[in-house]
């Protein structure tokens, strides 16, 4: 049987620069504290945890005053900063590049509309991490749409400026869009402009998937249940190759799964350690020696 690991799956740029910020600093400190899970897996929190990788929440800042805390990939809006300082936190920025950009230009765009009367809506999920960071640039009065039903929460005869998060899909993100502009300009309105702000090293692990699912009989497909891109990736996945299997950890692994296969493709997250991925490989390679 043939293991093939996807050399595209695995951390994007940003949770790579948040991981290695987070050991840089446990390198010559016994202790860190992280801002919420630094990604959203498991493992990989688990080993991070063992260098002493702390995970607080916003309630608990104040009990670790005067100690380093690290903002991991997803952003944070603009309070979280002033409370650390206020609390003698030193702050250890591991917003990825892609984020604090929009981040900046979601700013941008709600001083434009607060000058105009206008309103910023973004496209993602509520209570999603990176959300709550942007949202925070407009003092939380964007609206925040995950699907067409709710559109109804915009005015369609003020100025619109749209935006997205940037793991949403860009099929989902092109339908909003249009969806957005009939609306508005039934009701007269000219003044929209949507940016599409979507990370493409997210959104081309669609076609790359595609690809690898078909090219393989069964695939295991990693990554942590807290992942909102896993989700969206599994699903795409197991609607290619309807013999694709959700796992976080390789004790997951059944190996009735393998029976009478030629190849089997390990594919994961942009939340998924590759490190992770081989320990699965290992796993099945135990599974095939024991079965013959």
């Amino acid at each position: 049987m043939i293991i093939n690991i996807d050399s595209g799956s695995g951390f994007c740029f940003g949770v790579i620069k948040a991981i290695e910020k987070a050991e840089e600093e446990l390198s010559h400190c016994n202790e860190l504290n992280c801002l919420g899970d630094i990604v959203h897996n498991t493992e990989e929190v688990s080993r991070l945890s063992s260098l002493g990788l702390n995970v607080i929440d916003h309630q608990q800042m104040e009990e670790h005053s005067n100690k380093p805390l690290l903002i991991r990939a997803h952003g944070e809006p603009p309070d979280t900063y002033i409370r650390a300082e206020e609390l003698n936190i030193r702050v250890i920025d591991a917003t990825c590049p892609v984020v604090l950009k929009l981040q900046q230009r979601v700013k941008t765009g709600w001083l434009e509309m607060k000058q105009k009367e206008g309103q910023v809506v973004i496209f993602g999920k509520q209570g999603h991490a990176e959300v709550v960071g942007l949202a925070g640039q407009t003092d939380n009065q964007a609206i925040i749409v995950s699907s067409l039903d709710q559109l109804d929460q915009i005015d369609p005869t003020k100025p619109l400026r749209l935006f997205s998060q940037t793991t949403m899909g860009l099929d989902d993100f092109s339908e909003l869009r249009e969806q957005i502009k009939s609306l508005l300009e039934k009701n007269g309105q000219e003044d929209f402009k949507a940016y599409d702000t979507i990370c493409r090293q997210v959104s081309n692990r669609r076609d790359e998937l595609t690809e690898f699912a078909l090219k393989n009989d069964v695939v295991i497909f990693v990554s942590g249940k807290k992942s909102s891109n896993g989700k969206v990736l599994f699903d795409h996945c197991k609607s290619v190759n309807p013999h694709t299997f959700f796992v976080s950890s390789a004790k997951e692994i059944n190996p009735d799964w393998f029976k009478n296969v030629s190849s089997v493709g390990i594919c994961g997250a942009t939340s998924t350690p590759r490190w992770l991925m081989e320990n699965i490989a290992t796993q099945i390679r135990i599974f095939e020696e024991n079965c013959s």
